[in-house]
Formats: structure tokens, C-alpha cells, sequence
């Protein structure tokens, strides 16, 4: 087990520079610890470490004196007694190979993520990614849970899971995220919370949608609702636990995700249905990635593999493809026999 850190001697080191790694990375400082946070933008970085916040994708929350912001990866993780990872899904294997160089042979240090998603090519969910980085003896952990950047930087009550097949890991990065406001549960359903993660963006584009076309709260309950279904449905065909859909990195995120408007994911198919705009068009005017498109592009394939009937994430990947439009999305699903719910 490793021994609980010192906030402080050696840094966290905070890869991802979003507004999610800076507002973990603002967390972590306010709880007591030196954070090292890397961004692969030299100017990026540079524009940070002058204006002390993060202009672009967190403006109005000052870093503390004990944030310190590098473009350098070495530097960054140097003698660091742990790395949380926070980059976009689609280069997370990418960053794993870059740290995998960098960091002491041993690998010892613990090791977290809190990206959700799959990555794209080749649909593996990210903890089979970094195990194939690091080995399955590393110490992996994924953090996941209903949570907004915006909110937790500004110390707002927090509530997530930390999840790794060895519990140890798990119950390490609950200690270090603890604070009065922030609560970290704990389990081993690696799966669950990463499956739950990666299809929460996918019903909240749906649930934007169907707002968006003005569709009703009725309708939008009706989404959430049978979107937990598909939830737990790919879940549990990749070896997930049902119980783990029904906490925080289940329903949790779910509903978060698909009921406020501080989810991009809900912004893009709000704006897709109102605006008719086309899929890129939005997601340059939302001027962050938009996970969920790259979610349901993926799941579309595992769903293929596995012969699973997952009707809402079918209408939101031919959406995002462009070869149908929001409002035939919802006459198709409106369209479906009834049958019993048990079965549906």
C-alpha cells in the first residue's frame, strides 16, 4: 500500500490543461498540495503562468501560489509522487506512451485518469489502454462521477468514485482528493465507471436534442430513463456490475449530464436541433471536444459486435453521421413498438 502523501513535499503532477485537469489541478492546491500542471501548448502554458488563471477554458478562477503551470512533460512529473491524467480520450493513449518514457523505470508512483470516453480506433475503454501502457501490475485508478469543472473550482459540493481493480489504488486517490466539500467513494468496478463515463455523453446529446426541438420534460425523463437501460445493457456486456449504473458514475452523471446546461454534451444537441446546424459547425461554436460524438461513434461499433439493442445511442450516432436530421431522430424512437418495459 503506499503511504498516505505529503501535501508538502513532492508535487501531484496534473497532465491536461482543459477546463477539467485546471479545475482538479485548482482542487488539489486548495486541499494542500504542490501541482504540477502540463499542457502541450508552449504558448498556452506561457499565457497561464502570466495571467495566473486559465483565460481560455476556466477564466475567473486564479490559480493558487502552490499551482505551477509547465509545457514540459519531464519537468512536470518530475518527482512527482503521483500523476492524474485529464486529456481527451482520443490522445490518452498517446499521453500514456509520452509519460511511460519519462517517468523511473519502476513505474511506481501511483497513476489516475478522470478522461471518459473510449479510445476511437480501437474501442478499447481507457483502463485496457493504460494497462496495455503500463502493465496490469501498475497501479491504476479511474476517477469518474457527476461533477462540473466550473463548480468544483469553485469548492462547491463534490461528490465522485475512484475505481481500480486494486482497491488500495482506490482508497489512495479518496485520501488525496478529500476536503470538506469533496468526497471520494471507492470501488473495483473498473467497467461500470468507465462505461457509465463514456455513455452519459451520448444520452446527454440526446436529451439536448429533444429540448431543443422543444420536445418536452416528459420526453426528456423518458431519455434519461431508457438511456440508463442502454447504460447498464453495455455494461453488463462488458463485464460491468448493474449496481455500479445505479451510483454516482452511473445515474449520477447521467442525470447531471443530460439536465443542465453546463454540459457541453447537452449544449451541442440543443444547438444541433434549434440551429440545424451541421455537427462541426457546433462543435466549433462550443470551442471544446464534445466526447459524446466520439462516444456513440464507438459504441455504435461494440454495439454491432456484440448484437446489442441500443435504440437511443442508434438515432444519436445516425445524427452525429449527418445521414439523419434531429427531427427524424425523434419521430424514429417515437415510432418503435410498444412492448413490455421489463423487455424493451
Amino acid at each position: 500500500m503506499h503511504s498516505p502523501i505529503n501535501t508538502v513535499s513532492a508535487p501531484i503532477a496534473v497532465l491536461g490543461a482543459g477546463a477539467w485537469g485546471t479545475a482538479l489541478a485548482i482542487h488539489l492546491s486548495r486541499v494542500g498540495y504542490r501541482v504540477n500542471l502540463w499542457t502541450h501548448s508552449v504558448q498556452a502554458a506561457k499565457e497561464m503562468r502570466v495571467a495566473r488563471q486559465n483565460h481560455r477554458y476556466l477564466k475567473d478562477f486564479p490559480f493558487p501560489d502552490s499551482l505551477r503551470v509547465t509545457e514540459c512533460l519531464s519537468e512536470t512529473v518530475q518527482q512527482a509522487q503521483a500523476v492524474l491524467v485529464v486529456v481527451p480520450s482520443h490522445v490518452f493513449r498517446e499521453v500514456l506512451k509520452a509519460l511511460s518514457t519519462v517517468l523511473p523505470p519502476s513505474h511506481q508512483i501511483p497513476i489516475a485518469w478522470a478522461t471518459k470516453g473510449f479510445e476511437p480506433d480501437s474501442l478499447c475503454l481507457l483502463h485496457q489502454v493504460a494497462e496495455q501502457v503500463f502493465g496490469v501490475d501498475a497501479g491504476l485508478t479511474v476517477l469518474s462521477g457527476p461533477t462540473f469543472a466550473t463548480e468544483v473550482a469553485k469548492g462547491l459540493p463534490t461528490a465522485m468514485v475512484s475505481a481500480s481493480r486494486k482497491l488500495v489504488q482506490a482508497e489512495f486517490w479518496a485520501q488525496v482528493f478529500h476536503h470538506e466539500n469533496f468526497r471520494m467513494y471507492t470501488q473495483n468496478d473498473v467497467v461500470g465507471v468507465e462505461v457509465g463515463g463514456a455513455y452519459k455523453n451520448i444520452m446527454a446529446i440526446a436529451t439536448g436534442v429533444s429540448d431543443g426541438l422543444g420536445l418536452g420534460a416528459n420526453a426528456r425523463a423518458a431519455l434519461i430513463s431508457r438511456g440508463m437501460v442502454e447504460m447498464m445493457r453495455l455494461s453488463h456486456a462488458l463485464g460491468g456490475q448493474n449496481e455500479t449504473m445505479m451510483g454516482l458514475a452511473g445515474l449520477g452523471d447521467l442525470v447531471l449530464t443530460c439536465t443542465d446546461d453546463l454540459s457541453r454534451n447537452r449544449r451541442f444537441g440543443f444547438q444541433l436541433a434549434q440551429e440545424g446546424a451541421q455537427v462541426e459547425a457546433v462543435i466549433d461554436k462550443i470551442g471544446q471536444v464534445v466526447e459524446g460524438v466520439k462516444a456513440v461513434r464507438a459504441v455504435h461499433q461494440l454495439a454491432e459486435q456484440l448484437a446489442l439493442d441500443l435504440p437511443i445511442m442508434q438515432q444519436v450516432y445516425h445524427l452525429v453521421e449527418g445521414s439523419i436530421r434531429p427531427q427524424q431522430a425523434a419521430r424514429a424512437l417515437l415510432a418503435r413498438d410498444g412492448k413490455a418495459e421489463a423487455q424493451s
